[in-house]
This record gives structure tokens, sequence and C-alpha cells, in this order.
């Protein structure tokens, strides 16, 4: 399929309630057609895996073409470069997070990123460092323990940050961290107990619903 084709495919699949319904969770659908998830990933299912298909998407700007990318692309052909690229162009917190679970986490920059993005100041910018924590804790089952234990110490210093998307993506990294074996419970819950003890509401929500997960 060529991208011509391929946005024609997104276009028959648009829904103008749901475009709607993505505005009302917080998505910006400045660019957006209204497709859902699961429409996508059928389509791309119908596309062999292709990088320079990818980055062709990407360049088309529209929400769901973007998104397809990251389903399409070829992490092993992935550059710090393209993941620079595409971060500093993270407007919305769907599109952050689909390409990080769907082709950022999967590359061998993953980490590097993640420390290098939570110590950044664009909101969007900077929930990448954190989703990629994790979105990386979900999919890479045999990472070593120690991986995880040096991110904590990350997510307890930017725990201050109130922005919504930044505030819920350290705490879901941190809750997957913890849900990932007892060691790094335990890690976790320590953790947030630490964070909880910070002067900032945004450090408290995110150790007490991270702890209403773990500590049970």
């Amino acid at each position: 399929m060529q991208v011509d084709d391929i946005i024609e495919a997104l276009k028959l699949q648009a829904n103008p309630a749901y475009l709607a319904g993505m505005s009302r969770f917080g998505i910006d659908t400045t660019h957006a057609l209204g497709v859902k998830i699961p429409e996508m990933r059928k389509i791309g299912r119908m596309i062999k895996k292709d990088h320079q298909l990818a980055q062709q998407l990407w360049d088309t700007g529209i929400h769901e073409a973007r998104i397809l990318a990251s389903i399409v692309d070829v992490a092993a052909m992935v550059t710090e470069q393209q993941i620079d690229s595409w971060t500093s162009n993270f407007y919305s917190w769907d599109l952050c997070d689909q390409v990080c679970g769907n082709l950022f986490d999967r590359t061998p920059f993953a980490i590097s990123k993640a420390l290098e993005f939570s110590a950044r100041s664009e909101e969007f910018v900077k929930r990448t460092g954190f989703v990629l924590m994790a979105e990386y804790a979900i999919h890479n089952k045999k990472a070593n323990d120690q991986i995880f234990i040096q991110l904590l110490p990350i997510i307890e210093r930017e725990a201050w940050d109130n922005r919504n998307f930044v505030k819920k993506a350290v705490n879901w990294a941190l809750r997957q961290i913890g849900k990932r074996n007892p060691v790094l419970k335990q890690e976790a819950i320590s953790c947030a107990k630490n964070i909880i003890l910070q002067e900032h509401r945004a450090a408290k929500w995110i150790a007490v619903n991270a702890l209403k997960e773990l500590d049970i």
C-alpha cells in the first residue's frame, strides 16, 4: 500500500462521533480524522513493516497516520535522531503513548532516552521519558531488575511536576515497575513512600495512587 491508499483507508474509517469523544478525553484533534485504535491496527496488519513508509506517513501530519507510522516502522532501523525528531512533534498524550508503546520502547535507545527526556522541561517530551519507562517495564519481560532500580530515583526526583500529562506518566512508570516482580514491588513501594513525604500536591497524588495498587 502507498501512502495515499493508506490515508484513504483511514478516512473510510473516520467517525465524527469518535472524533468528538477524543476531545472529551483530552486528545488534541486538530489534525485528527477520528479513527479508533483497533481500526488503525487492522490497517497496520495489512501493511508490511516498512521504515521508509513509516516516515512518509509521519510526514503527512495526520494524527492517525502518525500513530500508524509507529505501528509499521522497523524498530531496528530507528535512530536516536528519529526519536528526537518525532518526540519534538508530540502534542497529544495518545500520540506520545502509542509511539512509545508501539516503537520507541523496542529500540536500543529506550532507556537512555527515558533518562534524557525525564529531565526536559517540555510537557510532552518529559511525558515521553516516563511513558518509555512504563512501556519498557510492560514489554521487556527479560530486562534485568537493575535497569528499573536505576529509574526509581528519577521518578522520585520528578514527582513534583504538577502538569497533568507529566504526573500521570510518572505515576504510570512507578506502578508498572512495581508490578514486574516482588523485588521491584518492594523497591517501588519504598520509592512511593519517599515521594509522599515531598511537599508537592503532584507527589502526594502520585504516591498515594501507586500505593493503592502496589501496597496490598
